[in-house]
C-alpha cells in the first residue's frame, strides 16, 4: 500500500499543469493560483485517507481549490467590512476598471462574483450539471441556477451572445424533463 507521499507525489507529477490551469480559471492570477494549489494540496493531504489514489486525489483537490478561493474571498469580504475600524481608509479598487469592450475570457471571469466564477467554471470548464454543481458546492440546484443565470448575463454583457448557454439550458430542461417521464 502507498502511503500519502507516493500519491501526492504522483498526482504532482502527472497533473500539476491541469490543477494550476483549473485553479488559473477559477481566480485569474497565476501566482494566486499557485497558492490555490498548495494549499489545496494540504489540505487533501493533511488527513489520513486510506485508498486515496492519484485520481481520487485530484478530484479532492479540485474542490479544494473552489474551496480555498471562496473562503478567501469572504475572509477579505470581511476584513473589507472591519478595516476601516483600524487604519484609514483606502481608496476602492473598480472591478470593472480594467474591462474594455474587447475583453477577453480572463477579464471578463474576473468581474464575477466568486460563487458565479465557480458555478461558470464548473459547469463549463469541468462540463458538470446544475445538480453536481450543486453538490459539489453545497447548494440548492435553484443557488446554482441563479448564479449561473447572473453570471452568463454579465458575460453576455462583456463578450456578446454565448452559444453555449442557450445550448446548456436546453441539455438542463431535456433532462429534467426525462426525469419527470420516469
Amino acid at each position: 500500500m502507498s502511503d500519502w507521499r507516493d500519491t501526492m507525489s504522483q498526482l504532482m507529477r502527472d497533473r500539476e499543469r491541469a490543477l494550476l490551469g483549473y485553479a488559473y480559471l477559477v481566480c485569474g492570477n497565476g501566482h494566486l493560483a499557485q497558492d490555490l494549489v498548495q494549499d489545496a494540496l494540504v489540505r487533501t493531504f493533511a488527513h489520513p485517507r486510506p485508498g486515496l489514489t492519484a485520481t481520487k486525489a485530484e478530484a479532492y483537490v479540485r474542490r479544494a481549490i473552489t474551496t480555498v478561493y471562496i473562503d478567501g474571498y469572504r475572509r477579505e469580504q470581511r476584513w473589507r467590512r472591519v478595516q476601516h475600524l483600524f487604519r484609514p481608509t483606502t481608496e476602492s479598487v473598480d472591478p470593472l476598471a480594467g474591462v474594455e469592450a474587447s475583453a477577453d475570457v480572463l477579464e471578463a471571469l474576473a468581474t464575477l462574483t466568486p460563487r458565479e466564477r465557480a458555478c461558470v467554471v464548473l459547469r463549463f470548464f469541468d462540463d458538470l450539471t446544475v445538480p453536481d454543481i450543486a453538490h459539489q458546492l453545497g447548494l440548492a440546484p435553484g443557488s446554482v441556477k441563479r448564479y449561473l443565470h447572473d453570471a452568463l448575463g454579465r458575460l453576455e454583457l462583456l463578450l456578446g451572445p454565448l452559444e453555449d448557454h442557450d445550448e446548456a439550458d436546453a441539455v438542463d430542461v431535456s433532462a429534467r424533463r426525462r426525469k419527470e417521464g420516469d
